[in-house]
């Protein structure tokens, strides 16, 4: 019987998603798709919950009555997540790998105001709300189901799930893969701890990233516009 909240395992189906999203992959890596594959990701994840009868209400993408609270949960964890990844994680994976993120794209947004406001509104829209429904709401319940969906199935699942997470950030070189594996088992482990509500992981990848985008339009992220 099938659990309402993370769907029946269906090993089977689970072997053409993966197939789907490494074509979505390809296809993004060979210049198919223009600018994100978060759409595409987004599309194929809400077919297979609705074959697998999973909604995304079930999954976390919902108000409950103490939204307030997660969305202040989230406002925090992620000005944390921010001060741990910028101060802590980038020097550490400077000194592995001898050099930051690639985030040489971003260089025609420093000072430019109205590609800030561009990219402020996806970070909301493609990154806020978009990665955390593909990857937190439908990835990590549904690698979850197929390892059993108690206890360790769920740890299991955050490592499996944010290596593909990382992965999907190859663009920005090793050190982008590694930061957001990270980051992403963070915002992981934030679904969960908020009962796999997505209010709070929505806010905090979204604090994030605009933290981010402020700093490099204003000029001051490291080997950025430099």
């Amino acid at each position: 019987m099938a659990n309402p909240t993370i769907g029946r395992p269906a090993p089977r189906l689970f072997v053409l998603e993966l197939a789907t999203f490494a074509a979505i992959f390809w296809a993004d890596w060979a210049g198919y798709i223009p600018f994100s594959k978060t759409p595409f990701l987004f599309i194929a994840a809400w077919i297979f919950m609705a074959i697998r009868g999973v909604r995304w209400r079930s999954v976390g993408f919902s108000l409950p009555a103490n939204w307030k609270t997660l969305l202040m949960i989230g406002v925090l964890a992620g000005v944390g997540m921010w001060l741990l990844e910028f101060f802590v994680t980038q020097k550490l994976i400077l000194r592995m790998t001898g050099h930051l993120p690639d985030l040489h794209f971003f260089d025609n947004l420093v000072g430019n105001f109205k590609l800030y406001v561009i990219y402020i509104s996806l970070s909301f829209v493609l990154a806020g709300i978009g990665e955390e429904l593909v990857w937190r709401a439908y990835a990590l319940p549904r690698v979850a189901s197929l390892l059993g969906g108690k206890g360790w199935a769920w740890i299991g699942a955050l490592i499996f799930v944010n290596a593909g997470f990382g992965l999907a950030h190859l663009y920005q070189d090793l050190p982008g893969v590694i930061e957001n594996l990270i980051a992403g088992v963070l915002l992981g482990v934030l679904y969960l701890a908020t009962g796999r509500n997505l209010i709070a992981p929505i806010a905090a990848h979204f604090v994030g990233d605009a933290t981010d985008c402020t700093l490099i339009y204003l000029g001051l992220y490291p080997g950025v516009g430099h």
